[in-house]
């Protein structure tokens, strides 16, 4: 059985930096949801007006300001503000499709062995179904039992998670800034005994800010990308990883800076690192070589 309020059963965390508008319109989305969700935003130290925008727009929104931009781990504040023993999380350039959050909801009280699950995502107004879904969709990982396709990973901004299980893995990495805060978390959860699950039933829509710096992107993917084989997955496949890795195309117009960036802190990184079982290192290698 449903709970008569999602509010009392699940809150939505949603992360901006400068993108006033896009917000905006999410936040327009989320509010016209019949289920009505507990919203909080948070506001990664923005400097075009968004904290404003947000008072007085949306006074029924709980807004948490950050004093300086910290990248994805700005979510763990919301996460601790929060009270719900379930978690959605969106951006400020995407939003989730009516009935998904309660479907979300009742999958997680049914399958107890769940952590996370990975929504489909609709981009544009075309309602292209994102790339990643299909990867997603073919997972070879065992899946019995699940109501889903089990996955070494997914979507941060189209995920829903039991707040428990995030808190005990220790959220997100502030030390990564951005990406692959997603792949560290997914590790320590499936180390934890947790499943992470694509669920193709619910949606979420995704307009793609123009707003976005991808070249500063892809140097942190590549610099977190090493960082994660490093920290979490057995030296000979770690050493492949940082091969793969350092072959992308999207790495190579980084690779310098990237490179350095993950060298300079491996100190801190093998100081941290915690080698996960045999079988999760087993389905990374066929999954990624």
């Amino acid at each position: 059985m449903m709970p008569t309020s999602l509010s009392s059963r699940l809150t939505v965390i949603i992360l901006t930096f400068n993108r006033a508008v896009e917000l905006r319109r999410t936040l327009e989305r989320m509010l016209a949801l019949p289920e009505r969700p507990a919203l909080i935003v948070v506001d990664n130290a923005s400097i075009d007006g968004t904290d404003a925008m947000v008072r007085d727009a949306f006074p029924e929104v709980a807004l948490i300001r950050l004093a300086q931009n910290i990248g994805a781990a700005a979510r763990n504040a919301g996460v601790r503000q929060a009270r719900t023993p379930y978690i959605a999380f969106c951006d400020d350039d995407t939003w989730w499709s009516p009935g998904s959050l309660p479907r979300a909801v009742a999958l997680l009280e049914a399958h107890a062995r769940i952590a996370v699950l990975s929504a489909c995502i609709l981009v544009g107004p075309e309602e292209r179904e994102d790339p990643a879904c299909m990867v997603m969709a073919r997972s070879p990982l065992p899946s019995d039992g699940l109501p889903g396709r089990a996955l070494l990973g997914f979507m941060a901004g189209a995920s829903v998670m039991r707040r428990a299980a995030f808190i005990d893995a220790g959220g997100y990495e502030p030390k990564f800034f951005i990406g692959c805060e997603e792949a560290l978390l997914t590790l320590d959860l499936i180390a934890a005994g947790w499943c992470v699950v694509y669920a193709p039933q619910l949606r979420v829509h995704h307009h793609p800010s123009p707003v976005r710096d991808r070249v500063k992107r892809n140097h942190y993917l590549a610099r977190n990308a090493l960082w994660v084989a490093w920290m979490r997955l057995p030296w000979r496949t770690a050493l492949a990883e940082t091969r793969r890795i350092l072959r992308l195309p999207s790495t190579r117009p980084v690779l310098l800076p990237a490179l350095g960036g993950a060298l300079r802190e491996l100190p801190w990184v093998l100081k941290r690192r915690r080698v996960i079982p045999g079988e999760a290192a087993y389905w990374f290698r066929r999954l990624h070589h």
